[in-house]
C-alpha cells in the first residue's frame, strides 16, 4: 500500500455521493455478509458500507490511502449519504478477512445486464460474445513473500498480484477478474486459469501466450470458439485447403486464408481435435528492444500476424478485426491502474485486493451506465470533478449529453 502525507479532509472535499444511488440498493443485500461471527451484534462496518467507501476512494483522487478513507468516514456528509458510521483503521483492515469478494459478482452481472454495446465488431457474422482474455500484474509490497514471483537484473524481487481478466469487447467493460499471486506458472498460469473458467457461447480472443492446442480443444469442447495469435515461427507447411482471399479481405490486409494441419509433430493427445484455420494479416514489423533486462518489451514481429481460429465460416477480414480489438483489454489495464487509482492497493490481503478489483469493475460499469459510452479518461475526470465539488451536476449532465458516439 502506498503511503501519502494526509491533510485534514473537509466536507466540501467529498461531493456527488448521490451519484452512487444506482448501486446502493444492490449493495444492500450484502449488509449481513460476514456477520456470522459477530455474536455480540456490535459490528459497525458492514460489507455494503465497506464497498461504498472503496467506490468513494476510486472516484475521489483526494483519497489516496486507507487512512484518508478512514478520515472520510468521519465526515457527517459521508455518513449521512452512505448510511455508515465512523470506521476505524482496525475495522477497515479486518473487513477484508470476513467479507466474501465473490458476493460482488452478482451485482456486477446485474449492472452489466443494463449495458448496451458500444460497438459491433462481429457485424452479424457471429452470435457468440467476444471476450478478450489476458493477465496483468499489480505490484505491491516486497515484504509479502506469497506475492514474490521473480527477480530483476539487479537481484531485487518483484512482488505483485496477477489479474486474470475477461474483457467484453463489444461493451468495453471487464466481466470477470480473478486475483492470484504474480507467478505465471503451474495452477496460476493464465492458460490454466482460462481453462478453469470457460463458458459456452463465447469467442475468446487471445495473444500468443494462449496458443496451446489442448486449450483450444477445451474451448471447443465448451461450445465456444477462439481467435488466437500464434508465433511467427509456427509451422504452416501442411496446408489442407488454400482459400480464396476476397477483395474485402485483401483491402483489410489479409494475405492468406488457409486450413492447416498444425501440431503434426506433437503427440496425438496434444494435437487439435478440430480443423484449424489460420489467417495471415499484414502488420507493421517490430524489433524487440529490451525486455526484462531493461528497455522496451514486446516480441519481434516479421510484419505478418498469424491468427488461428476454429471459426471456419466467418469472413477473414472480420477475424482480423476481432483480433485487432484484443488491444482494448490493454487499454483497460492502463485505465484500471492509472486512472481508477488501482496502482495503490488499499489492502495487501488477497481478499481485500479482490474486493477492490470488483469495486473497480463496478466503477467502470457505473461510468458506462451514466454516460452511455465506454469509460474514458475524459468522462472519468469529469465524474471526479463532480465528486470533488468542482463541477456542478448540470455541467456533468451537459458533458454526458454532448458525448459523441465512440469510434475505434
Amino acid at each position: 500500500m502506498a503511503k501519502h502525507p494526509t491533510k485534514p479532509l473537509k466536507p466540501r472535499d467529498i461531493q456527488g455521493l448521490k451519484y452512487l444511488d444506482r448501486v446502493l440498493p444492490l449493495l444492500d443485500q450484502l449488509h449481513e455478509v460476514g456477520c456470522q461471527r459477530d455474536k455480540a451484534g456490535n459490528r459497525c462496518l458492514h460489507y455494503d458500507q465497506y464497498c461504498v467507501l472503496v467506490l468513494l476512494y476510486l472516484f475521489n483522487p483526494v483519497l489516496r490511502s486507507l487512512r484518508a478513507l478512514q478520515q472520510a468516514s468521519t465526515l457527517k456528509n459521508v455518513q449521512r449519504k452512505l448510511g455508515c458510521s465512523r470506521a476505524s483503521l482496525g475495522s477497515l483492515s479486518e473487513a477484508v478477512e470476513v467479507f466474501d469478494p465473490q458476493r460482488l459478482c452478482a451485482i456486477i452481472e446485474t449492472l452489466g445486464a443494463d449495458l448496451r454495446p458500444v460497438r459491433d465488431v462481429r457485424r452479424g457474422h457471429l452470435t457468440q460474445k467476444l471476450m478478450a482474455v489476458d493477465g496483468s500484474v499489480v505490484k505491491t509490497l516486497k515484504s509479502i513473500a506469497k506475492a514474490a514471483f521473480m527477480s530483476d537484473k539487479n537481484g531485487g524481487s518483484h512482488s505483485g498480484w496477477r489479474l486474470h481478466t475477461h474483457f467484453d469487447i463489444d461493451r468495453h467493460v471487464p466481466s470477470r477478474i480473478e486475483v492470484t499471486p504474480g507467478s505465471n506458472s503451474g495452477h496460476n498460469d493464465e492458460k490454466n486459469r482460462l481453462r478453469n473458467s470457460l463458458q459456452p457461447d463465447h469467442c475468446y480472443v487471445k495473444d500468443r501466450w494462449y496458443a496451446q492446442f489442448t486449450l483450444w480443444n477445451d474451448i471447443v469442447a465448451a461450445n465456444s470458439s477462439y481467435v488466437c495469435r500464434i508465433r511467427d515461427n509456427s509451422n504452416l507447411d501442411l496446408v489442407i485447403e488454400e482459400r480464396v482471399v476476397s477483395p474485402e479481405a485483401a483491402e483489410a490486409g489479409v494475405l492468406r486464408d488457409i486450413i492447416v494441419d498444425v501440431g503434426a509433430n506433437s503427440k496425438r493427445a496434444a494435437r487439435p481435435n478440430h480443423r484449424v484455420r489460420v489467417i495471415l494479416v499484414k502488420c507493421e514489423p517490430h524489433t524487440k528492444r529490451g525486455g526484462r533486462k531493461g528497455g522496451t518489451a514486446g516480441p519481434s514481429s516479421d510484419g505478418v500476424l498469424r491468427i488461428a481460429t476454429n471459426l471456419l465460416d466467418v469472413p477473414a477480414e472480420i477475424i482480423g478485426d476481432i483480433y485487432k480489438h484484443r488491444w482494448t483489454i490493454e487499454l483497460f489495464f492502463r485505465f484500471f491502474r492509472h486512472v481508477l487509482g488501482c496502482r495503490h492497493l488499499l489492502s495487501t490481503h488477497q481478499k481485500g485486493i479482490e474486493i477492490q478489483v470488483y469495486c473497480a469493475i463496478i466503477a467502470c460499469l457505473l461510468i458506462s451506465l451514466w454516460t452511455g459510452r465506454k469509460p474514458t479518461l475524459r468522462s472519468y475526470e469529469m465524474v471526479c470533478l463532480y465528486f470533488m465539488g468542482w463541477a456542478t451536476l448540470e455541467e456533468l449532465i451537459a458533458h454526458i449529453a454532448k458525448l459523441k458516439p465512440a469510434t475505434d
